[in-house]
Formats: structure tokens, sequence, C-alpha cells
């Protein structure tokens, strides 16, 4: 893995972006292109979590890039949600301060730069988590990704209830005993996609928020597997 810069479009600086290229090539002749995904973090940072979900997106082909989202409020943030309440505090603490419009213009910036990285076939799609997959659903409606795939999506019935045109085509990936997504919001979400063309809803019976997070104390390797198979033919038909 290596970390690049990516300016910002509002002159406000660059940020970190953590890239991870695919591990294999086809034998012989000239490299395969590959499509670009952009992976949205949770509340936490570019953590250990992130990181193997870079590695996890280039073994399956794809160019990797984990922009810091944070990067406004502090760079390099790096939380562990297993390791205390305290870590949980200042998690809230970036996500509450946090500037989502600025958030999705940085998303979109990371999507312009993975067109034209050496290597891609200029098609790039967005995966986001928790936060990460709230910020998925809105790069599905305000920017030009070619695919976005929202696990566990926080305060997704209150962007649901605003109506939006989806520009992207949209997987979503739902807790059914999310405890940041309680029930009614979850049926808001899912009434409100309902019949959308570019929307695709899941709901995982009987697990709770951050059920594909290895290692996390809600993991769940059967949803998990589930998931990110789907999440896995989903790239390949979008981006592949």
């Amino acid at each position: 893995m290596a970390m690049i810069q990516i300016a910002a479009t509002d002159g406000a600086g660059s940020f970190d972006c953590l890239v991870a290229m695919p591990k294999s090539q086809p034998a012989g002749g000239t490299p395969e292109a590959r499509g670009t995904v952009v992976l949205i973090q949770e509340i936490f940072g570019i953590n250990s979590a992130m990181r193997a979900l870079s590695d996890w997106v280039a073994d399956m082909g794809f160019i990797a890039l984990t922009p810091d989202l944070f990067w406004r409020l502090q760079k390099n943030v790096v939380l562990e949600p297993d390791q205390g309440q305290a870590q949980w505090e200042q998690a809230f603490k970036f996500m509450n301060d946090f500037d989502q419009e600025k958030g999705l213009a940085d998303i979109a910036a990371v999507i312009a730069h993975g067109r034209t990285m050496e290597g891609s076939n200029g098609k790039v799609g967005t995966v986001g988590f928790c936060l990460g997959g709230r910020m998925a659903f809105k790069a599905a409606t305000g920017t030009d990704a070619d695919g976005n795939v929202s696990y566990y999506g926080v305060m997704l019935d209150a962007l649901v209830a605003e109506n939006p045109t989806f520009r992207g085509p949209l997987l979503m990936h739902i807790a059914e005993k999310d405890k940041f997504v309680p029930p009614e919001a979850q049926a808001k979400i899912l009434e409100g996609v309902k019949g959308n063309p570019k929307v695709t809803a899941h709901v995982y019976p009987g697990v709770d928020h951050a059920f594909a997070r290895m290692g996390g104390q809600a993991w769940d390797g059967r949803a998990a597997t589930i998931a990110n198979g789907r999440t896995a033919e989903f790239l390949v038909k979008h981006l592949a």
C-alpha cells in the first residue's frame, strides 16, 4: 500500500488517500486495466479494518482508494472501535463535526482521480460503511460514480425523505437489528427505494450494525459472506 495526496476542489488543501493496487495481473502481455473502488470509512478513520478492506478489494482485482475523510478536522485519524469507550467518544465527535457536503466533494475528487490513474479502466465505484454507508448513498445521488455500495448506512431515512434522484446504481446492505437504525427508520428506507430500478436493498436477519467488520463484536460470518458476495458481483458488473 501507498499513500498519495489528492487536492480538494475548494482550494482548502490536499488530503491523504491510501492506495492498494491489484495483487495479480495476467501472465505476459500488457497489464489489464482495472476498475477502481473508493472505500469510505466508518467513523474511526483509516484503521486496521479499512486497511484490511483495501487488501480485500485489491485481491478482487480492483484498485482500492481509501481517502482520509476527516482531514478537515484532524489528519490521519485512526481509532479502533474494540479498544474502549474513549475511542467511541472520539469517533462520534468527529462524526458530529464532519461537514458531509464537503466530504462528498472530497469523495468526488477521489472518483475523478481514480478515473485517470495509471492502470485504471476509467470506471469508479464507492463502497462505504456506517457513516461511509451514508456517504455512498449520497455518492449515488450526488456524484458520477458508476456504482455504489452502502453497508449499514446511518440516517438514510432522512435522505430517502428528500426523494432524491439516483445518478448511479446503489446496493444497500441493512442489518435487521441495527442499534443505530431502528425498525421504523428501516421501514421508511425500504419504502422510499421500493421499485426504484437503480436501487437494490437487502436486509440481513438477526444481525447488528457492523456485522461485516471482521473481528468486531457484531461480526456475523454468514451475513458478511452473503453481503460481500453480493458486493463482489455488483462491482464486477459495474466496474470490470
